[in-house]
């Protein structure tokens, strides 16, 4: 993604609360199996049990401390895709490692020159060969949407970043504590039809999300307990949980 030209921010008459981001959560079958593949996808995250059918995986040692995956177990899985997956970079030229911790190819490199791999309970993910001397590991999240342009908007907003375009897609960069390089927004002409397996997690600095609100986010799901997170939706129903306070 280069940066061609900087976007203006049609929400800065919003005063929105300072968010940042604090990682992902999905929705498996399997948590155990799941997470095998996803360790090895993080570069060797930590796992750990944080409750009854769900996993944390924390960051490997060198990456973000905001680099975390939450894995949530479900009775079952809905059959649309999710509209959100993550790009990473192979430490070599095949996903050999992936495929060992229990993905597989759904397509190889040709026109476009990347692979894209399938995790134990289909979630895909593009995986880059290595080319350079850049870091091997995740280094963006992908969204799909309607209004590319309007989204990076959105969340630029949000996160504190920078909004930069290529082509008919749009991306956030240097958002304080996004621990990769892009949160890439890419057009489709579909719309949203079911919830998404992977969403992301915030921290807000104030006590409820009324700015976000106000710029155009929507309640899923009031807290029904203590350091409960609000259940949100961006304006084009992306769900994400905003935290206003944690353990």
């Amino acid at each position: 993604m280069t940066n061609r030209s900087m976007i203006s921010d049609e929400l800065a008459k919003y005063v929105l609360p300072a968010a940042q981001f604090d990682g992902l959560s999905l929705e498996v079958l399997d948590a155990p199996r799941a997470a095998r593949f996803w360790s090895a996808a993080l570069g060797g995250g930590t796992v750990r049990d944080v409750g009854p059918g769900r996993l944390r995986i924390d960051a490997a040692p060198g990456r973000s401390p905001r680099e975390i995956l939450r894995l949530t177990t479900v009775r079952e899985l809905r059959p649309q895709a999710t509209r959100a997956h993550l790009d990473l970079r192979l430490s070599g030229a095949a996903p050999d490692v992936l495929v060992a911790a229990g993905a597989h190819v759904v397509r190889s490199p040709g026109p476009d020159p990347w692979f894209v791999l399938a995790d134990p309970e289909g979630n895909q993910v593009c995986a880059y060969p290595a080319a350079d001397d850049r870091p091997s590991g995740i280094f963006q999240l992908v969204v799909k949407c309607r209004d590319a342009y309007a989204q990076a908007r959105w969340w630029g907003r949000v996160l504190s970043g920078d909004v930069i375009a290529e082509g008919s897609a749009a991306a956030v960069k240097a958002a304080p504590g996004f621990p990769w390089d892009y949160l890439v927004f890419d057009p489709v002409p579909e719309p949203k039809v079911a919830r998404n397996r992977l969403h992301w997690h915030l921290d807000l600095r104030d006590r409820d999300p009324s700015a976000l609100l106000l710029a155009g986010a929507t309640v899923l799901r009031q807290p029904d307990a203590i350091h409960a997170p609000w259940v949100l939706a961006d304006p084009e129903g992306n769900e994400f949980c905003a935290f206003t306070e944690r353990l």
